[in-house]
């Protein structure tokens, strides 16, 4: 399976940075991934998921290996950056 597409929505609201949604083989689209900013200032990818009933959330979607993981992260993660990178030279033009 291929990543074909990443869309970022960028947020800056506490740790949230970004939602993001990604599409594979141009025929499967996983959304409401997130950018959160950790305590450390390192950027991770979130994973979609609910509140269960007891509080506590539960991934509704997730790579099964550390290799899918991996690929997916840098994926978003890229494409955050050169969506932060627009956001910032479209500030400076204007």
């Amino acid at each position: 399976m291929q990543i074909t597409e990443v869309r970022i929505t960028l947020r800056e609201d506490q740790k949230l940075r970004a939602f993001a949604s990604i599409t594979f083989d141009n025929c499967f689209v996983v959304r409401g991934l997130k950018v959160i900013e950790g305590s450390d200032h390192k950027m991770f990818v979130a994973m979609p998921s609910k509140k269960k009933t007891d509080g506590t959330y539960e991934d509704i979607a997730h790579p099964i290996n550390n290799e899918c993981r991996r690929d997916l992260e840098d994926a978003v993660l890229g494409a955050y950056r050169k969506e932060k990178a627009k956001q910032h030279s479209l500030i400076g033009s204007g």
